[in-house]
């Protein structure tokens, strides 16, 4: 089979990299790729948002499956585009990628549901969205607010403000943050409090898949300080929740979102990622994604030990329960290795030394993020999040122990990287 991956990312180098294994796999193409995904795959030149020039080149170079990385392909209804070419793609409609793409939507659409997750209130410009937050709706003037951009802002259009002060200042930066569009719409939320957890899903429209829940560290600083980044690092352990709490997960969150999504005329097929917190009332649910997240993506997807490209097939074909989906026991981690300046103005075309000493170690892989080759043939760092440093252990413990062994052989100037993943 010939394989395309759409994105450039760590996530879309794990993706790769878990085809390749695959004995039906004959050439994977990814679209645009980088260093690191250009050692297994045939890097194609073309931006993950020309959804015209993608499905031309699918139906050019007899590909015969399709993978979205990133949400903003689907959001342009690249598998709307992909499906009436009568290509086989997986991901959801651009209807159903509405989830992600609009925070203001999925914040109604779990009300219509009765999913549980935090008030909220939404406005459509900054004055409106000071007026709501002084109502005293989620609560006086003292209590921390989210305040969310309605559109995709590459995991940055979140702001924890610690009081009203706070909120206002984050409504008011909110459209230089993530730009106008992202920012037309401000959606406010109660803070919950309790234990946040990521919980994935392979679905094909009415049956789903769990895979490994995971634990995301958003910000960049230690001890969760900082401005919020795509992610720092990931792991995943089944110990993260409960057979109790991933039933009620079931119960409350997936069962009737995947009921709710068919019942709107979108029924969702593709990967579905539940942000959810752990509150002392049950679980609620932060946010939809409608795709594989990065890096969580690398943390699960090194525990898959069954052909993904099965699965793929299944979610298409609505057969996902008809399989049993394998993992390795044990736990995973994933530390980002990020730029100088990220998640600002990152640096680029430092020299990136000592991966392949790293990648030697046992339990350890090393997945590009922001990388290309320099003038020199080195390879360099091109973007803010540069490698996502993974292993595999027994328990979370030793996977950091090898994660961070491994980083000890990496070094480039300006390297950053949070020591407290899993803590």
């Amino acid at each position: 089979m010939n394989i395309f991956v759409i994105g450039s990312g760590g996530r879309e180098h794990a993706i790769c990299s878990t085809f390749s294994k695959s004995k039906r796999v004959s050439k994977i193409y990814c679209a645009q790729g980088n260093a690191g995904i250009a050692e297994i795959a045939e890097c194609v030149p073309i931006a993950s948002d020309d959804i015209r020039a993608l499905s031309v080149f699918a139906s050019a170079s007899d590909i015969d499956l399709t993978f979205v990385g990133g949400e903003t392909s689907l959001a342009l209804g690249i598998v709307d585009e992909f499906q009436s070419r009568g290509l086989r793609i997986v991901g959801p409609t651009k209807a159903a990628a509405y989830l992600e793409s609009s925070k203001a939507f999925a914040k109604d659409f779990m009300v219509r549901h009765n999913i549980p997750t935090a008030r909220y209130l939404t406005s459509v410009s900054t004055e409106s969205a000071i007026r709501e937050l002084d109502s005293g709706a989620l609560g006086d003037a003292s209590h921390p607010i989210v305040v969310k951009a309605d559109g995709l802002a590459a995991g940055k259009g979140v702001v924890l403000a610690e009081n009203r002060v706070k909120a206002i200042q984050a409504i008011n930066e909110m459209s230089s943050l993530v730009g106008t569009a992202a920012a037309d719409v401000i959606v406010l939320e109660e803070c919950l409090v309790g234990r946040e957890i990521s919980l994935l899903a392979f679905c094909d429209g009415e049956n789903f898949a769990l895979m490994p829940p995971t634990r995301d560290h958003k910000r960049i600083g230690e001890g969760d300080t900082g401005p919020n980044t795509g992610g720092m690092g990931t792991i995943t352990d089944d110990s993260l929740l409960s057979a109790e709490q991933t039933d009620e997960i079931i119960e409350t969150v997936i069962a009737p979102t995947l009921r709710g999504c068919a019942d709107e005329g979108f029924p969702f097929r593709g990967i579905l990622f539940l942000g959810l917190m752990m509150t002392a009332d049950g679980p609620r649910v932060l946010e939809y994604n409608v795709r594989f997240g990065d890096p969580e993506t690398q943390s699960i997807l090194v525990r898959l030990e069954t052909d993904l490209v099965d699965i793929c097939e299944a979610m298409i074909n609505g057969t996902l329960s008809d399989m049993e989906i394998r993992w390795k026991p044990g736990a995973s981690a994933t530390v980002v290795l990020a730029a100088e300046g990220y998640p600002g103005s990152p640096r680029k075309g430092d020299v990136i030394n000592g991966l392949d000493e790293a990648t030697k170690l046992d339990g350890v892989t090393v997945f590009h993020a922001g990388t290309s080759i320099g003038a020199n043939n080195d390879l360099v760092t091109a973007g803010g999040r540069v490698l996502g440093v993974t292993a595999i252990g027994d328990n979370i413990s030793h996977a950091l122990e090898r994660a961070y062994k491994a980083i000890g052989l990496i070094n480039w100037a300006g390297m950053q990287y949070r020591r407290d993943i899993g803590k």
